[in-house]
This record gives structure tokens, C-alpha cells and sequence, in this order.
């Protein structure tokens, strides 16, 4: 099956809801058991995992956009979230203990660089970032108790790609597991279980939901061991994307591969004719021929979005010279009305 036929059927099976196309909003919280065998015995085995039993560990909704996101990684199972920061804080917390050590990015999203250095260090957890060029050379900082590398390509609003295949190979070696926030690209232009990453995240709120009313987070992982961990600790966190918002998301994501062809064309329209401009120093963005990430970014990449931090479809980070700033932004932006 084509992947852009894939994005269509994902997470939908008629034959449980009646035959409905889209699967109804289920905003629950109890969830009656049919006897008391089956309510004594409800988290037995994989039902933990499988079976809803309390809206705070999830409904047919968060199930059925879980199950699409997996298939569409290639992964064994995906955690729905309520935020892609709390997909950051929910893999790593279910992963590190005091004492471990991390390899982090030193161009990471801010909130992830925070989350390490004010709540993992308080229990015990070190950080080291490392610069997102080092490539296989990331083997010289890895330590006996380095747990886990985290990895962003691009780099949040700097873009520095990655050699994420040479990082993985090197950290797979080592017994080192790796995670990456995979939401610029999404996996429609990057599948990072393929190159040989371990969990790949995604902040749902920028693409796959696409329309700027959602916030909601994804992480998947490539084995059945490290999925029950993150089930696991999303639980005793009681972190649960709401029904809502996963009917939202499962609808934004019949429509992603169009919505990011559009954005890539119309993104590289405004990237080429801001490198034109003498206003602009620098357009940091990997699709770009002269960009430093090209290459790499050809080599392992399908296509490529927009900023991942905003939800703004042409929004591009440039480097502007310091004179007379306001003149300069109201002439490119007059350039830009005309694109």
C-alpha cells in the first residue's frame, strides 16, 4: 500500500464502531467491566496495554491514533501525550535513573535543554550536549554510564543536521539507546527507526494535526521492551491526551502528505528568494544547495518542511543584518507579499 493511501486508512477499522467512516469522539472516564472477574483481572497481561480500563490511561481515540502513528513509523507501539514536550519528558523519564548520564544535542529544542538541566539534575541524572556535527566521534564522549544519546535534525532554530545513522551505529555498539524528536519531518520525511534509532518523537501539535488548535505528542518505540516501559511511566504520570484531541489529530493526519508537499514547495519559494535578498546574511534551511546540513539531508531525508516551532507554513529563520532593522524586515516583508 502507497504511504499516502496508508495516511487514509490508518487507525480506522469500521467493523469496531458500526460501520462509521471516522471513529467518534469516546470522552470517558469510568469504563464499566462486564463482570467482576473481568474488572478484578483487568490489567492482567497485555491488557495494561491494549485494553481501555480509565480515561487517564487513554481511549479508543488515543488507541486508534497510537496504532496509526506505529504503523507508520514502523515501530511496535506509540504513547499518545498531551504535549510533544511532555512525549520529551515522558521517554526520558521512563528510560533515565540517578546516576545515568546523557548525551543531548546542543542544538535541542529550549524546553527539552530545560527540562534536563532543571528536573533531571535534581535527581540525579547528568547532561553533557554535545555539537550535532560530531557524527561518529560521538563515541569519544560516550561513558559506562552513558544511558541514552537524544538527537533533533535539524537543530531547533539553527538547523544543523545530523548523521543520525553513523550516531546510531556508533551508539547501538556501545548498548547505548537512542531517541530523536523527529518533528520537523515527521514520518513522512524521515523515519528514524529506519536509520537505527530506538524511539522517535513527535510533537503531533505542528504537522500532524496541522491547524493550529491542538497541542498533543507522540513517541514510538522499536521494541515491545521499551514500549511497556513508556506505557508504564506515561500511566504513573497519568499523562493522557484528551479524546478530543486525538480525533483532531487522526483527522489532521489524513491529509499530512498533502499539506507538506504544499509546504515544501511554497517554503523553498520564499528560502531562494530570501538568499537573493542583501538584506539577509544567512537562511538556515538543509533543502537549500548551499546549506552546511545538505548533504546529509538529501542522503537520508524525503523531503523537508518548515520551521518546526512555529505553525506558520512559511515562516523561515534568516539572519538579519543589525542596521536600521525595522526598515529592513518591512522591505523583505513587502518582497514576501509578492511571492
Amino acid at each position: 500500500m502507497k504511504e499516502d493511501t496508508k495516511l487514509v486508512h490508518l487507525g480506522r477499522g469500521p467493523s469496531s464502531f458500526e460501520g462509521t467512516v471516522n471513529l467518534p469522539v469516546y470522552r470517558a472516564s469510568t469504563i464499566l467491566s462486564a463482570d467482576v472477574d473481568s474488572y478484578i483481572h483487568r490489567f492482567d497481561d497485555d491488557k495494561n496495554l491494549t485494553d481501555i480500563t480509565y480515561g487517564a490511561r487513554g481511549t479508543q481515540n488515543s488507541r486508534a491514533l497510537g496504532e496509526a502513528i506505529a504503523e507508520l513509523e514502523g515501530g511496535y507501539g506509540t504513547i499518545v501525550t498531551t504535549s510533544g514536550l511532555s512525549a520529551i519528558s515522558v521517554a526520558l523519564g521512563a528510560l533515565v535513573s540517578a546516576g545515568d548520564h546523557l548525551l543531548v544535542s546542543d542544538s535541542v529544542y529550549g524546553p527539552t535543554r530545560t527540562f534536563c538541566n532543571q528536573v533531571l539534575t535534581r535527581y540525579g541524572v547528568t547532561t553533557e550536549y554535545y555539537s550535532p556535527d560530531i557524527g561518529v566521534s560521538i563515541a569519544e564522549l560516550i561513558q559506562e554510564n552513558t544511558r541514552l544519546v537524544f538527537m533533533e535534525a535539524p537543530g531547533s532554530l539553527t538547523f544543523e543536521m545530523q548523521d543520525i545513522p553513523g550516531i546510531t551505529r556508533v551508539a547501538k555498539e556501545q548498548g547505548v539507546l537512542t531517541v530523536m524528536d523527529n518533528t520537523w519531518a515527521t514520518p513522512v520525511f524521515f523515519r528514524p527507526l529506519e536509520h537505527g534509532v530506538d524511539i522517535s518523537i513527535q510533537a503531533g501539535t505542528k504537522y500532524i494535526a496541522g491547524h493550529s488548535d491542538l497541542v498533543i505528542g507522540m513517541v514510538t518505540s522499536s521494541s515491545e521492551a521499551t514500549h511497556r516501559m513508556l506505557v508504564s511511566h506515561a500511566h504513573n504520570l497519568g499523562d493522557a491526551a484528551s479524546p478530543d484531541d486525538c480525533y483532531l489529530a487522526l483527522r489532521g493526519l489524513r491529509t499530512l502528505s498533502v499539506r507538506l508537499c504544499r509546504q515544501q514547495e511554497s517554503t523553498l519559494k520564499v528560502a531562494t528568494w530570501l538568499a537573493d535578498q542583501p538584506q539577509v546574511y544567512r537562511v538556515l534551511y538543509p533543502a537549500l544547495a548551499d546549506d552546511p546540513g545538505h548533504a546529509l539531508w538529501k542522503r537520508d531525508f524525503k523531503g523537508a518542511s518548515s520551521l518546526p516551532w512555529t505553525e506558520k507554513p512559511f515562516m523561515l529563520r534568516v539572519h538579519i543584518g543589525l542596521e536600521d532593522p525595522e526598515d529592513l524586515i518591512a522591505d523583505l516583508t513587502q518582497g514576501l507579499a509578492r511571492i
